[in-house]
């Protein structure tokens, strides 16, 4: 029997363990499930390379609760360890075996898939249990060992008469740990970091049909028939999928191996994905993982933290912010990467060399796929654009790479249902939308039926109006503009369409300056110049005599500052304010200038006010209550 203290550099390291080693005591699991993984992964590297005389076989990784007995335990079938390594291992906090055993084999990580570089995770047990037992035994022909340690530095190393290989750990859970002495509890445990780990789980039996069983059909006299129950066998519960999608190769899944997946990493998930990205790459940093484009929604936030990263098959978090370039942040599925430290703060993992490497891998997958989609089947991906435009608009906003990409795939509706890339565009409308400046205007609506009558005004020119209604659509169009040469947007309802898209022809008004001066006056005292400024234009007599428009860069840089930035000089806090336009070649607008009283001067100009109003969906509570009243006084 040996007797003696754990070599560790302050005085008792289980306090701060048990406070400040992991923010949450439940990762202890996890940790020793790693371990054990860890130890079988090796036995397997050094067998399949004749250092180990051993036969490998089918092992497994049990985890059992003794709840009477206030115990959990975790059993493993590796490679074991003598009692020299035990003091050598254990005894010795903080020198990581698996480090050991990586610089021995250089190879063994790739090979073996080592998880690794826990250092002090077999003491993450001291979080939840007040004593620790080690039952294990080396692959090699020596005695078993048997270690002790009830949360000081103090422990107890003896022989013990185990006869197979392996490791087993024994907690005797606190009593202010006992959660953990909870079946459910465990298996809730095992299903979150362990679900994928590449060494079979056992938690327990289960009741399943005998595979061997074919039940009989009888027939009775009067030709009923029976089949008698099938044969029930109790087999071990593996918890995990030791294989995931993600680790084998695209060649060797078909889309309903990821269809599958999808299920299996979101169970609660009834909507299909849209498509998937499959990532592998082993240099110059080792990635693995498959991402899944869901349908969207206009909600930026409600997608996130639905990507899961794992180190080598063992979960880390959900919050891949940092290592997922932001705009990829609202896909689904898995990243794998032994190259990603598992216990370290955000702001380290920001700052990572590797991180960004595999950030900007990524961002490049993604775009490739995105113009492999997009080339293969067009008129599949123009279905689908809808369901995955946020995600390509935030990606063009947020990644200069990706914006550089996305002109090979990036479209650009019409109200008429019609897709261009951003050069077929440009083609389509250089000829009819380039105005007196050489410089192209592109037309857009964000809401078909509330600017139903611009668009209808454009399309009567034979423009293209283009429907852009994400909620980002402001920052992207401001992207654009200072990125691509002599180009700008309007949306349609900005001012009236002969404005927008200015030609060298001007219509002639119909009213002397005398007349619209008159005019003028007589708007300004009957118009709310709080909400109002009045604009005269000779315009077609065919077109509305008045028309409420929105100045383009005011009304953008408000919705920019919603949408977060471009709120410039607070104009995000500025009230509403509305262009009229009058169109003085219009008749209602000569009868108006005309007409003897002042009264009816009046009602005309409230009256076509407020039908401007409501084609634009202004006219709202008391002012549209006394618009209603007037308009059944004048049809009388």
């Amino acid at each position: 029997m040996t007797k003696g203290s754990i070599n560790v550099s302050v005085e008792n390291i289980f306090p701060l363990i048990k406070k400040f080693l992991y923010s949450d005591h439940e990762i202890f699991l996890r940790e020793l499930i790693s371990n054990a993984t860890d130890a079988t992964l090796k036995l397997k590297h050094l067998t399949s390379i004749g250092e180990a005389k051993v036969e490998y076989g089918n092992p497994k990784i049990e985890v059992k609760v003794d709840k009477d007995g206030k115990k959990l335990h975790i059993i493993d079938q590796g490679l074991g360890m003598s009692a020299d390594e035990v003091e050598k291992y254990i005894n010795q906090v903080a020198f990581s075996g698996a480090e050991e055993f990586l610089d021995k084999y250089k190879d063994a990580e790739k090979d073996a898939g080592i998880i690794g570089h826990f250092g002090l995770g077999f003491y993450s047990a001291f979080m939840v249990a007040d004593k620790v037992e080690i039952i294990t035994k080396s692959f090699k022909d020596e005695p078993a060992a048997h270690w002790t340690c009830d949360g000081s530095p103090e422990f107890t190393l003896v022989e013990a008469d185990k006869e197979d290989r392996g490791t087993e750990i024994i907690l005797h859970i606190a009593e202010d740990s006992t959660e953990f002495l909870e079946d459910a509890r465990i298996r809730e445990l095992l299903n979150k970091y362990n679900k994928f780990m590449p060494i079979p789980i056992k938690f327990g039996t289960k009741e399943v049909n005998d595979p061997d069983f074919t039940p009989k059909t009888t027939t009775d006299a009067e030709g009923k028939e029976t089949t008698e129950p099938h044969k029930q066998i109790t087999v071990d519960d593996i918890i995990n999928n030791p294989n995931p999608a993600w680790t084998k190769q695209p060649t060797d899944l078909k889309d309903e191996d990821y269809g599958s997946f999808y299920r299996e990493l979101y169970p609660m998930q009834f909507e299909e994905p849209l498509f998937n990205i499959h990532l592998n790459v082993d240099y110059p940093f080792n990635l693995t993982g498959i991402l899944y484009f869901p349908k969207m929604t206009n909600d930026l936030n409600i997608q996130k933290d639905k990507i899961q990263l794992y180190q080598n098959q063992v979960f880390v978090t959900d919050n891949v912010e940092g290592i997922v370039p932001e705009f990829l942040t609202m896909l689904r599925g898995v990243i794998d990467s032994p190259d990603i430290p598992l216990n370290v703060s955000r702001s380290y993992l920001q700052a990572d060399g590797n991180v960004k490497k595999i950030s900007s891998y990524i961002t490049r997958k993604v775009a490739d796929k995105l113009k492999s989609l997009f080339n293969n089947n067009r008129e599949d991906f123009e279905k689908k654009w809808d369901d995955i435009k946020i995600v390509i608009e935030y990606g063009m906003l947020s990644e200069e790479k990706f914006f550089e990409k996305a002109d090979a795939f990036a479209l650009y509706p019409t109200v008429d249902g019609k897709y261009f890339t951003f050069e077929e565009l440009t083609n389509a409308i250089k000829a009819k939308q380039t105005d007196k400046d050489d410089k192209m205007v592109i037309l857009y609506a964000s809401n078909k039926d509330e600017q139903h009558s611009y668009i209808q005004a454009a399309k009567d020119k034979d423009y293209e109006v283009l429907l852009l209604d994400s909620p980002i659509v402001s920052h992207l169009m401001q992207k654009l503009e200072t990125s691509k040469e002599n180009i700008s947007f309007a949306r349609v309802d900005a001012d009236h369409v002969d404005n927008l898209i200015k030609k060298d022809d001007t219509t002639i008004s119909k009213l002397s300056d005398e007349e619209k001066t008159k005019l003028d006056e007589l708007l300004k005292e009957v118009v709310p110049s709080e909400k109002f400024m009045v604009q005269l234009e000779a315009m077609d007599s065919s077109a509305s005599p008045f028309m409420i428009t929105q100045p383009e860069f005011m009304r953008r840089m408000k919705e920019m500052q919603q949408t977060g930035g471009g709120g410039m000089f607070g104009m995000g806090n500025m009230p509403e304010m509305y262009n009229l336009i009058v169109n003085t070649n219009h008749d209602l607008v000569n009868e108006i200038l005309n007409t003897k009283t002042r009264k009816k001067q009046e009602r005309l100009i409230n009256q076509s006010l407020d039908l401007a109003r409501l084609s634009q969906g202004l006219l709202k509570g008391e002012e549209l209550t006394n618009f209603i009243k007037r308009s059944y006084d004048m049809i009388k």
